[in-house]
């Protein structure tokens, strides 16, 4: 079966939609049954208000930036159809779904709350059960689970459902890496090592001088007690 998640975070010009605040960045990463496919979804949009000094100092996006972006209304119908029937995985749910469903409610046409086309997971919630009375920010999570984020100076949709995606899969169990001769087959069980990874490519980490001295030493070792060692051969 498979199963289609979009890694979700935007970015607003305030806490609140109810007091005018509008959304000013979208961005997504998709996930096939728990692999990064790249069909990723990313937009700036122009809020059509101010954006205040405070806010500019968590994103980076001033209105300068912004005024020659789309307007939530020209993107509304392609964001609508791209993450229809897929289960949205957000940090703080409640955040951006209230903006997303008030954007939705704000156009001619108002388009129907996502939660009756999308199912969604916060993975706040998730953290505050598996780390009660621990932090559980997306900064705390990334420093749990050794995931590296220095490159997050700002805030910025895309960037942060990136690393979500990496987090959400790491306090899910990891990713198998194996290259399977036949992944469709489901009826097919495969054990191995649980690691994120972005492509089909495997890295390939060079040993060190310290593992080399070590494997020859233990080669010394096979063959002194009469065994063969077929690297030397």
């Amino acid at each position: 079966m498979i199963k289609r998640q979009l890694i979700l975070d935007t970015e607003t010009t305030g806490i609140n939609p109810r007091d005018g605040h509008r959304i000013v960045e979208i961005g997504c990463v998709e996930l096939i049954n728990r692999r990064f496919t790249g069909n990723n979804y990313h937009v700036y949009i122009n809020p059509e208000r101010i954006i205040e000094a405070e806010v500019v100092r968590i994103h980076g996006l001033t209105n300068e930036r912004l005024k020659d972006e789309p307007k939530f209304r020209d993107i509304a119908q392609g964001f609508y159809e791209y993450i229809q029937g897929a289960e949205l995985v957000i940090h703080n749910a409640p955040f951006d779904v209230g903006f997303i469903n008030h954007e939705f409610s704000l156009l001619r046409s108002p388009l129907p709350p996502l939660e009756q086309y999308c199912t969604v997971l916060d993975t706040l919630a998730m953290a505050r059960e598996l780390h009660p009375g621990q932090k559980n920010n997306l900064d705390a999570l990334c420093r749990r689970y050794d995931i590296i984020n220095s490159h997050r100076t700002l805030h910025g949709a895309l960037l942060d459902a990136e690393i979500l995606a990496d987090v959400y899969l790491m306090m899910t169990g990891g990713q198998v890496s194996l290259n399977l001769a036949n992944e469709q087959d489901s009826n097919q069980q495969h054990e191995g090592e649980l690691r994120i990874q972005r492509s089909g490519r495997l890295a390939v980490i060079a040993a060190s001088e310290a593992e080399l001295e070590a494997h020859q030493a233990r080669l010394d070792l096979v063959q002194k007690k009469g065994g063969s060692c077929l690297w030397r051969d």
